[in-house]
Order: structure tokens, then C-alpha cells, then sequence
């Protein structure tokens, strides 16, 4: 259960009131997949339960039908070189040791044909990572907090409208009227009022969808915009956040330790828990007054 949950430092909020707390997030880390040792796929997850998962998404992706087409299942045990690290990249990494020990975050899957590994490697439109064991997630988080400036827009929002955003978004949701089931993202202006929204099955899909279009409008960065999203904020809603040059990400749920992490990091202010008249600031207070 300790490797699922860790403690973070928030600012925390309840009316009138504001103090520092300490309060606990999921943890969410990076599973590398890797097929006859070649990377495959890179999947964030919280740990536990690792081999089912790598079964369960090659099942999901179709590269295997049943479990006779299975080998093995196994934590990489590579040796890899130590070498400088952003203090976020060392999150990712610390779980495995510079020698030939077996990384928690890799694991390489073997199976009974050849031809399907061949296959499935072929047909992989995009592999997110081709670290060495042990540095999974390392390269494509490097290069997020290295290629791409932090966010830097200095506006702020009053608690009071913060407050206020999860009733309008839910209001615009017809989708989850007709079925109880969407996720819902929402860009809000400096002033509280819904620029626009989208919903889908999958709150990342939403985010992509909203984001998509404003790209389509040329309308990014989008620096004078608040993302709030209906569920809970993982590392790749704040990682889509930051490519988008959104300064303020809500949610009415709980963010990873990933996401507070890389919101640190890239100068995202990461809200969470906002309902009624309270909520939990993760990262980056100033810019909520």
C-alpha cells in the first residue's frame, strides 16, 4: 500500500482560512513495456500489479489473444550508466540502482512467436521512451522540462471564481446528462467565464479535444486561459497543460504525485479537491488570490 501513496506539502484552503497541510496523492510512475527486450510502449500507472498490467494492455492492443501466446513476464535487470538528472527525471529513476538489479518501472515481455513480436513492433504507430532499464520515462519527461520553457504568465484568479468553475463545466456537460459517464475539460477566462469544453469517455481524450481545437484556431499558447477538469489530474493532463501554455490547472479530484511534480517543475499552479468552498493548492499558490 506504501508504494501506491505518498505525502506532499499543499497550501490548504477552506473558506476564509488558509494554511499549510500535508496531504496524500496517488503515486504515478511510468511502466516501460518492452517486447524481446525492444521498447513497445510506455504506460503511467501507479505501481503494483505490474506483470497483470503488461498482459492485460498486450491483450488490449491485440498483440496477444490468450495466454498461450505468452512467455515470460519479467523486471528488466540491465545494468545502466548513472549520469546528471533533473530532480524530477530522478524520481522517475531512483527506483533501480546503477547496477544489475531489477527496475520496478520496466518490464520485458517474451513471447511464444516471433512473428508476433515483429509484427506488433512494426505496427507501433509511436514508442513514447527507448531508455535504458532503469531510466524509463527519463527522455520523454527530460525533454518536456527541457524543450519547453516553464509557464510563466503572472495573472491570478480570486478563490471565490475558482470556486465557481466546476458547477459551470458540469453545467455545459449534455453528454454526461444523457449518460452519467464522460469526463468533461473546460478553458475558463481570467474571469471565470467557459471559453470552451469538451467531453469524453477518457478525461485525457477531453483534454486533447479542447486543446485540438484551439490549436486548429491558432489559437495557443494558451497563456490567458484555466484548465478544470472533471476528474483527477495525472501527469500527462498537467504535461498537456504545460505543451499548451496553460498556467492554472483545476480539478474537483486529487492529482498524482507525478502531475504535483511536473507542476512544480514547469510553473503550472495545480489545484485540486475544489468543491464547495474549499480546495488544495499543489503547486505554484501565487496565483490564486
Amino acid at each position: 500500500m506504501s508504494d501506491m501513496v505518498r505525502s506532499f506539502d499543499v497550501v490548504r484552503v477552506r473558506g476564509a482560512r488558509r494554511g499549510a497541510d500535508v496531504d496524500r496523492a496517488a503515486t504515478e510512475e511510468p511502466l516501460e513495456i518492452r517486447l524481446h527486450g525492444r521498447p513497445f510502449a510506455v504506460v503511467m500507472r501507479t505501481p503494483g500489479a505490474d506483470r497483470e498490467l503488461a498482459a492485460g494492455f498486450l491483450l488490449a492492443e491485440q498483440v496477444i489473444s490468450g495466454s498461450d501466446d505468452l512467455g515470460t513476464i519479467e523486471y528488466c535487470t540491465e545494468r545502466q550508466p548513472q549520469s546528471s538528472q533533473s530532480r524530477l527525471s530522478k524520481e522517475v529513476s531512483a527506483l533501480s540502482a546503477s547496477s544489475a538489479v531489477a527496475s520496478e518501472n520496466i518490464v520485458n515481455v517474451t513471447l511464444m512467436d516471433q512473428a508476433r513480436v515483429e509484427r506488433a513492433l512494426a505496427d507501433r504507430r509511436q514508442v513514447t521512451t527507448n531508455s535504458s532499464c532503469g531510466m524509463c520515462g527519463r527522455r520523454t519527461i527530460e525533454s518536456l522540462t527541457a524543450n519547453v520553457a516553464p509557464v510563466a504568465s503572472t495573472w491570478t484568479m480570486p478563490a471565490p471564481i475558482l470556486l465557481r468553475l466546476p458547477g459551470r463545466l458540469r453545467a455545459a456537460q449534455a453528454g454526461f446528462d444523457e449518460t452519467g459517464g464522460l469526463h468533461a475539460a473546460g478553458l475558463f477566462t481570467p474571469d471565470g467565464q467557459l471559453a470552451d469544453h469538451a467531453e469524453d469517455v477518457g478525461r485525457h481524450n477531453a483534454v486533447d479535444k479542447v486543446v485540438g481545437r484551439m490549436l486548429l484556431r491558432e489559437a495557443l499558447p494558451l497563456s490567458q486561459h484555466l484548465l478544470c477538469v472533471s476528474g483527477r489530474t495525472s501527469f500527462e493532463i498537467v504535461q498537456k497543460a504545460v505543451l499548451a501554455g496553460i498556467p492554472i490547472v483545476a480539478a474537483v479530484s486529487a492529482p498524482s504525485s507525478l502531475a504535483i511534480e511536473l507542476a512544480h517543475e514547469s510553473g503550472i499552479t495545480l489545484v485540486g479537491f475544489v468543491r464547495g468552498d474549499s480546495f488544495n493548492i499543489y503547486a505554484h499558490p501565487e496565483r490564486i488570490t
